[in-house]
C-alpha cells in the first residue's frame, strides 16, 4: 500500500506525526506494534511546508564532536534552505519508536522535492 501526501501549506509538526502514524500502520485495524508494516509514504511539495510560530528562527539542531569546543549549532531556517527533505525525515525519525524497527520503518518514507 502506498500513501501520497502533498505537503504544500501543511504545518510541519502535524504533518510529521501524520507520516509517522502512517509508516507504523497505526491507522489500520490489523496494527501490531512488533511487525514491520509494508506501507510506503510518498511526500511531495516539501519546499512549501509551513512552520507555526517562530520555529524557523528559534529551533536549533546541535551536533557535538566529543572534543572540547566541538559543539556545532545550526538554525532550522538554514537547514531547511539546504535540504528540506532531511529536516522532515529527521522529525519523523524522532517520532518513531526507539527500537530495532525504526531504521527499517524509515526506509519506507520517500521524499520528492
Amino acid at each position: 500500500m502506498e500513501y501520497q501526501i502533498d505537503a504544500t501549506n501543511k504545518v510541519f509538526g502535524r504533518l510529521a506525526t501524520e507520516i509517522a502514524n502512517l509508516l507504523r500502520g497505526k491507522n489500520l485495524a490489523s496494527y501490531e506494534a512488533h511487525l514491520l508494516p509494508k506501507h510506503k509514504v510518498v511526500i511531495s511539495g516539501v519546499k512549501n511546508i509551513a512552520f507555526s510560530g517562530k520555529k524557523e528562527k528559534q529551533k536549533k539542531y546541535y551536533h557535538y564532536s566529543g572534543y572540547p569546543g566541538g559543539m556545532k549549532t545550526r538554525v532550522l531556517e538554514n537547514e531547511f534552505e539546504k535540504n528540506p527533505g532531511r529536516v522532515l525525515r529527521a522529525a519523523v525519525y524522532g517520532m518513531l519508536p526507539k527500537n530495532r524497527l525504526r531504521d527499517k520503518i524509515i526506509k519506507n518514507l520517500i521524499i520528492k522535492s
